[in-house]
């Protein structure tokens, strides 16, 4: 008699919380690594991210990222600052495998710098995609569009 490990009211492998930035999620089953930010996207919040990004490829292959902007409540980057993070993070990826990195935001302040950001990388191993809704994104990474509303709660990684 076989003892039934499938639990049908959860149907998606439960994401880990990586260790990092707050808000961020590892869902194994599908390659991904999912974030989402909370509070004032600034140049030190995006300097936390770049140092995160780099500590994470060295330590396994690159995984498919979604970073959902929803959260935030300011968004004060200055622009200078964000075309140096493009061009570093563009160094520091050089010659690993590529990764597809989606970025998602319905307010318009956001998806701004996501386009921008999409725009500086063009080019690079790193295939960045801006977004408006889920749904494409998740086509576009290839992963159930339900995963990327990031409601589940993720199990502690030890």
């Amino acid at each position: 008699m076989p003892d039934n490990p499938v639990d049908d009211s959860e149907p998606l492998p439960a994401p880990r919380i990586l260790p990092g930035p707050a808000h961020l999620w590892q869902y194994p089953a599908h390659d991904l690594i999912a974030w989402q930010p909370q509070g004032v996207l600034d140049d030190r919040l995006l300097d936390e991210i770049g140092e995160w990004l780099c500590t994470i490829e060295k330590a396994s292959p690159p995984e498919k990222r979604f970073v959902d902007f929803s959260q935030l409540t300011e968004v004060a980057l200055r622009t200078n600052h964000l075309f140096e993070f493009a061009r570093k993070r563009a160094e520091q990826f050089a010659g690993i495998t590529p990764v597809k990195s989606a970025l998602f935001s319905k307010d318009w302040v956001g998806f701004g710098i996501a386009r921008m950001y999409e725009s500086l990388m063009r080019g690079t191993p790193i295939d960045v995609r801006a977004f408006r809704d889920r749904v494409t994104a998740a086509i576009w990474l290839d992963v159930p569009a339900e995963v990327l509303n990031l409601e589940d709660k993720p199990a502690h990684s030890h």
